[in-house]
């Protein structure tokens, strides 16, 4: 971005790293922008601007995830609009995503030659698919492969796929069994130390549980991660992981899809995994 005048002969423009950089009269840079000039209205442009384009890149992580987590078929003629803004390229690039038998890491979408991938042969193709599914990496049957061939190829994706931690879903359950007790017994000192793990890790705290949406088989599944209903204050211990229907109807676990399980178990493992731990004594 150029140079713009601003107050007292001094220019500002927005730096690489959308920080708001000022150079004086003499066209020397400054470490920051003079006090005298802080609310002049071309920096507070510049600055909302900033804002506007953190937002931006936000709200287009947060649609690709959705994506993703959902195992959305995307049309190619969608990728192809948005891949010029800078915030979706960098939000899709290097997504695993399949259209029929292909499978291969997002590298380009363009209108006149489609959407590039390179494939686990290591072959540059262009898909000619109308759409392509951004799978959930636990719906992706060679998983450890892509994340060989992803590290090889230096993959670094922004939103969590390849790398993102799964949990498969056991072959049999105890019959009518509806929740999980393997994250059950954390302690945490107080329970507002449990609330602001959840409000770090973005999932929402509703009537004393963590609830994570996942939209399965045509339907919504909740994954609800009991933490406590107590005063903030109070000390509190993890409960069961259970998933329902956004009736509230409880789900039996061996009814519970792939993906659900996988997110839902992902959830409680990082929430328990801020608990108080005991240290033992030596010895023991």
């Amino acid at each position: 971005m150029g140079w713009l005048d601003a107050a007292s002969g001094y220019q500002v423009r927005l730096g690489e790293n959308r920080r708001v950089q000022c150079r004086n009269g003499k066209g020397k840079q400054l470490s920051s922008v003079p006090a005298s000039i802080k609310d002049d209205p071309q920096v507070v442009r510049l600055r909302q601007l900033a804002e506007w384009l953190d937002r931006h890149d936000d709200e287009c992580l947060s649609a690709v995830d959705g994506w993703m987590v959902r195992s959305l078929p995307v049309p190619a003629a969608l990728l192809v609009e948005v891949w010029p803004d800078q915030a979706w390229s960098s939000a899709l690039r290097d997504l695993v995503v399949t259209a029929g038998d292909e499978v291969g890491f997002l590298r380009d979408a363009d209108p006149d030659k489609g959407v590039g991938v390179v494939t686990l042969d290591g072959d540059t193709v262009r898909l000619k698919a109308d759409a392509v599914t951004v799978p959930h990496p636990v719906l992706l049957d060679d998983l450890e492969e892509l994340r060989e061939f992803g590290a090889e190829l230096g993959v670094e994706q922004k939103v969590q796929q390849l790398f993102r931690r799964t949990f498969a879903k056991p072959a049999e359950f105890a019959a009518g069994k509806k929740s999980v007790d393997e994250f059950a017994g954390g302690r945490f000192e107080q329970l507002t130390h449990a609330l602001s793990r959840c409000r770090g890790l973005g999932y929402p705290v509703r009537g004393g549980d963590a609830v994570y949406s996942a939209f399965e088989g045509g339907r919504e599944v909740e994954a609800r991660f009991w933490l406590g209903g107590d005063y903030p204050e109070s000390e509190t211990w993890t409960g069961e992981l259970r998933w329902s229907l956004a009736d509230g109807s409880g789900v039996a676990l061996a009814e519970v899809g792939p993906v659900a399980w996988s997110e839902g178990m992902r959830m409680a493992a990082a929430i328990h995994a801020g608990r108080v731990v005991e240290e033992k004594a030596a010895g023991q």
